[in-house]
């Protein structure tokens, strides 16, 4: 009974490979969506052009330009009809009457000019966005790129312990150096994997949170191709006052200047014409006797109580503010600007000092002490600490490069770089 079972749960094992063996197939047949490679210089137009924020943000300006149309407009006309029937005291009746209100100030002037600054200032508000938006994405990327120079440094390390460590194996083998040594190599190659796995996770971050600004779904895969580029210590620029946020604030002054004309322009109310026509009739006896005629009246208003001095004193307070943003905002541009390209020389001369200077001396110096160690010259000590400032010295070259154009990218967002592109 049991060989009868054996053999026929042999044709559903054979089926089942089979099965398998398609689905394998069909699986290999699928294409694997390939990553998003993008460079640092395609970060700018991509947030540009697919940030969700700044496709809501260009909406606000076409709402200006909406409100742009119903400004500095008359007032609709009112048409008046009245009827009256005929009493034994008053005659009977019908009139129609056209009212059209008209202003005896440039207020309609005043109303178009004050939506266009606004439209003007909604447009503006989307540039700073865009300003900040991709300062933020050009940040991220960088510290993306540091984490993949850092990861490739480590893998170079690792490989270099894994030379070190088998050498240590077959020493310790031979008895002609301490197991402990192997040993401690091994520790030492898990700390640079735990450091590895470290730099991964940090990869995980960043990449996450750049995702969003580049409108990438969280399960698309994205990588950032290239090296950090050359570091240039840019020439002082004072095209600052061209940025996005100080030609808003700048406008915000102009506009309030246009609000306080049309603060005054709201003293007077309206003034009314009108064109009117009307026919009376009466029964008299056995007939009907009536007369018609056509006026003109005229409303004019008088501004006894009210000459609308709140608003303005309102307007001009708000002018006073306004004005005071601006010298406020000039001095925070500046320093900002001057803060960052100050670090940005400070990070440079760290580079250079670390690159040109420490580094081939630790270079020389640790693979004359390797060296030594397999000829059995010098200690395992004093070789792992070489070995690990050497590694520092490396890193800290990466992170000047990295915190150099993380300066650079504050700086000409201070000074608005990207505005011209």
């Amino acid at each position: 009974m049991a060989m009868s079972m054996r053999r026929n749960l042999k044709p559903r094992f054979s089926m089942l490979r089979s099965f398998f063996l398609f689905a394998s197939l069909l699986s290999s047949a699928v294409p694997v969506a390939s990553a998003l490679t993008l460079s640092l210089s395609e970060i700018g137009p991509r947030v540009r052009a697919a940030h969700p924020s700044l496709k809501a943000a260009r909406v606000v300006v076409d709402e200006a330009r909406g409100r742009q149309l119903g400004s500095g407009r008359l007032s609709n006309p009112t048409v008046v009809t009245e009827f009256q029937n005929e009493s034994q005291v008053s005659p009977g009746s019908i009139g129609i009457s056209l009212d059209q209100a008209f202003p005896l100030t440039r207020r309609l002037k005043l109303e178009r000019k004050l939506s266009a600054q606004l439209v003007e200032a909604a447009e503006l508000e989307v540039r700073d966005a865009e300003r900040k938006l991709v300062a933020e994405a050009q940040a991220l990327a960088v510290k993306l790129l540091a984490v993949n120079q850092q990861q490739a440094l480590r893998q170079q390390q690792t490989a270099l312990a894994g030379k070190l460590s088998q050498f240590a194996n077959s020493r310790a083998k031979a008895g002609e150096i301490s197991a402990l040594d192997a040993t401690q190599i091994e520790v030492d190659n898990q700390k640079l994997l735990i450091e590895s796995r470290r730099l991964d996770i940090e990869g995980i971050t960043v990449t996450g949170a750049l995702k969003p600004l580049l409108g990438i779904d969280p399960d698309e895969p994205l990588q950032m191709a290239g090296e950090l580029p050359g570091m240039n210590l840019p020439a002082r620029s004072a095209s600052w006052q061209q940025r996005a946020d100080y030609q808003s604030a700048q406008r915000k002054v102009e506009s309030t200047d246009t609000e306080i004309d049309l603060a005054k322009a709201k003293r007077y109310s309206d003034m009314s014409a009108g064109l009117f026509t009307a026919r009376e009739w009466q029964k008299t006896d056995s007939r009907r006797e009536g007369t018609g005629y056509v006026g003109v009246r005229l409303s004019l208003p008088w501004p006894l109580w009210n000459r609308n001095e709140g608003e303005i004193a309102e307007k001009t307070a708000s002018r006073t503010r306004a004005q005071l943003e601006v010298i406020a905002l000039a001095a925070q541009i500046a320093g900002e600007a001057d803060a960052a390209r100050r670090e940005m020389a400070g990070h440079l001369q760290l580079l250079r000092d670390t690159q040109d200077k420490v580094l081939p001396r630790l270079t020389d110096q640790t693979t004359k002490l390797e060296k030594a160690y397999q000829s059995g010259q010098t200690d395992l000590i004093t070789l792992q600490r070489a070995r690990d400032l050497r590694l520092q010295m490396e890193a800290t070259v990466i992170d000047a490069r990295r915190d150099f154009h993380l300066a650079r990218i504050r700086y000409e967002t201070a000074i608005d770089k990207g505005s011209t592109k």
